[in-house]
């Protein structure tokens, strides 16, 4: 019972986020219409209604709903990536879900990515909100790309999704030693995880035009290939997310360059006595 209610309220919480991104698509959609598009398991067309209204239908209001606590033991985190100097790969990922339509029917689309070199490192599609077809297994994949090792101490950044706070998603970054952040109110604290939701749906997904479940998934594994590899960023130097990854990888390799974890990268900028030499791009 307890699980249930757990997952109802997650998923609940994701819809936030998601009614925000339809209704800047779609300004004038009513909550009706909304609801028909979406079709959340976690309540009623009627229910969904007044949890629009009352959330307030307007999507500055919408943008501002945050519940702190509530009877299941939900906690918030802090916004840690907000005026941080991101100098490495592995020390800031950002994430977000989106939706993604095919027909008339709605899928959710979970990524992950590294804010360094702007890499796609997890992934994910799924035809309902629940945290182990979403953040889960786009954190697994995470765990595959970049290895355990190599994410202690990182930041995980999101928004105020439930499935970024959820036991099963906070035990797993727990064991893998990251630190979780989330947005606070302004959609300009994950403007690169948003960015790239438009980027991956509407430069590559919707022209390769996927028609189920099936198809979608393996030509989501395309456009993030195609993305990291195929596509320069001006921000890396006019060069791919994989290859900026390789140049900086090969420069550090012939440097004697050494990792540092995130809190040990911020004490030493605060505290500048590490005598340490590190090659920071």
């Amino acid at each position: 019972m307890l699980k249930r209610r757990r997952y109802k309220y997650e998923e609940q919480e994701q819809l936030i986020p998601l009614i925000n991104e339809i209704r800047c698509d779609h300004p004038r959609m009513s909550a009706r219409d909304i609801y028909l598009k979406l079709q959340p398991n976690c309540m009623g067309r009627d229910q969904f209604e007044r949890f629009c209204m009352d959330s307030g239908y307007r999507i500055k209001k919408l943008r501002n709903f945050r519940v702190t606590t509530n009877s299941l033991g939900v906690t918030r985190f802090p916004n840690l990536i907000k005026g941080i100097e991101v100098t490495r790969v592995n020390q800031v990922f950002v994430s977000d879900i989106t939706y993604f339509d095919i027909g008339q029917d709605t899928y959710y689309l979970t990524f992950i990515m590294d804010l360094y070199n702007r890499e796609i490192v997890g992934w994910s599609a799924s035809d309902n909100l629940r945290t182990e077809s979403t953040t889960l297994p786009a954190l697994n994949r995470l765990i595959s790309e970049r290895g355990k090792a190599n994410l202690k101490g990182a930041i995980m950044h999101s928004d105020g999704g439930g499935q970024y706070y959820c036991k099963e998603f906070k035990e797993l970054t727990k064991s893998l030693e990251m630190i979780n952040s989330m947005t606070e109110e302004k959609v300009y604290e994950n403007s690169h995880a948003e960015r790239l939701n438009g980027i991956i749906k509407n430069n590559y997904l919707y022209p390769y035009g996927p028609t189920n479940m099936t198809s979608l998934k393996r030509l989501l594994a395309k456009a993030v290939l195609m993305y990291n590899t195929g596509k320069p960023h001006k921000a890396l130097g006019k060069q791919t997310p994989s290859k900026f990854r390789s140049t900086i990888d090969n420069e550090n390799n012939s440097s004697g360059y050494f990792p540092l974890s995130t809190v040990n990268h911020i004490n030493y900028k605060r505290s500048k006595l590490s005598n340490k030499k590190v090659n920071v791009i």
